[in-house]
């Protein structure tokens, strides 16, 4: 029998490595079971570590710019034997980087990401991957472009500070001392919104308050990305706000299919990929999976969906060790999920479940080898 495990993380209990190491001595302990671990992430925190997995790359730390223009270290990783860079924007140009009181997406920048991604092409990177979530930002990426040599000219000619307040004065695009070498580089975005770039789905009126804008901040900034949108029309021939995602990190979603010429997928897409999971799957019996909770949520391009999405178009059963579900029997077997266990259930409750969850973990494994043999 072939059980492969492919976990996410449980947030703030275990880690995707943790589980395959709890799991998978229990399942071996069957007559004739062959175990792969292939632990997953869908983009969001933690994925950084997954992908090392694969890549075994090294971490680079760079001076950038923060979202305010101060330096500060950031890092990346960088993988020399497959030229794979992994870049979080969020290490340059995260929310988390500033205090409260200084969040505000009005003056913020992209420009420490653009200089992660310069500083990995530099080394030779061929391939690049960046994580766009948990931006402090809303400049449509032209911060990260001026870091690689676009300039962004207003009706003067002059170059504008690259900052979100800015977008709505630029006028043309000056692209001839963009970095030669960023054309020989192939750029995937992991990115898991589909919000258009501008309007009342878009970048600044669904994302801008949490970055610290007010009402009338929002209005100026989403005038600022419609204004601009037509600027990247004429210069790159596109419609851009056609495209699901563009309004992803403040725009940011916009600007890599632009300026990097990048192309957008969910997190889970391109973890699997990395992780060559479609061919490590091949014929086996059933796929483990698991995450802190399972809920209507978990359909929206986080780990467990990409996971069914390959198990169904090979016919493999899928079982569930998750923190907490929250789904019906029904709801489960709708969606393609046959076994499906949860640490609440064994839990007295929420704090046991949390100091427990590898002796739970433990139970839940037992239970499923008992049934699955039985």
């Amino acid at each position: 029998m072939k059980i492969v495990l492919a976990p996410d993380k449980y947030k703030g209990s275990l880690s995707g490595l943790e589980f395959c190491n709890i799991v998978a001595p229990i399942l071996k302990k069957t007559d004739n079971a062959e175990v792969i671990n292939v632990p997953l992430a869908d983009g969001g925190d933690g994925t950084i570590e997954v992908v090392n997995y694969y890549l075994n790359g090294n971490n680079i730390e760079v001076e950038v710019n923060n979202p305010l223009f101060n330096k500060i270290k950031a890092n990346y990783l960088y993988a020399e034997e497959s030229k794979t860079a992994f870049i979080e924007m969020a290490e340059a140009s995260g929310l988390k980087l500033l205090k409260p009181k200084e969040q505000n997406c009005m003056n913020t920048t992209t420009f420490g990401t653009g200089q992660l991604i310069l500083d990995a092409i530099n080394k030779g990177a061929k391939h690049i991957i960046l994580g766009i979530g948990g931006s402090a930002t809303n400049d449509c990426g032209i911060g990260m472009a001026t870091a690689l040599g676009y300039r962004f000219l207003d009706k003067t000619n002059n170059q504008v500070k690259p900052i979100g307040s800015e977008l709505i004065n630029i006028k043309s695009i000056d692209d001839t001392h963009v970095d030669a070498q960023l054309k020989t580089v192939n750029i995937q975005i992991a990115c898991d919104v589909t919000n258009p770039l501008f309007g009342t789905n878009g970048a600044a009126h669904v994302y801008a308050k949490q970055k610290g804008a007010s009402k009338s901040d929002i209005e100026y900034l989403d005038q600022g990305l419609q204004s601009f949108s037509k600027v990247l029309d004429g210069h790159f021939n596109t419609n851009i706000q056609d495209i699901a995602g563009a309004g992803a990190a403040g725009g940011m979603g916009a600007g890599c299919i632009t300026f990097l010429s990048g192309t957008l997928s969910p997190g889970i897409e391109l973890v699997k990929r990395i992780a060559n999971f479609d061919a490590k799957i091949d014929n086996a019996d059933w796929i483990i999976t698991g995450e802190g909770k399972l809920d209507s949520q978990t359909l929206s391009g986080k780990a467990i969906d990409g996971i069914l999405k390959s198990a169904k178009s090979k016919g493999i059963k899928v079982a569930t060790f998750c923190g907490s579900v929250d789904l019906s029997q029904e709801a489960l077997q709708n969606i393609g999920i046959q076994y499906s266990a949860s640490i609440m259930d064994k839990a007295k409750n929420f704090e046991d479940a949390l100091i427990n969850t590898e002796d739970y973990l433990k139970m839940i494994t037992q239970q499923f080898v008992t049934e699955i043999n039985g």
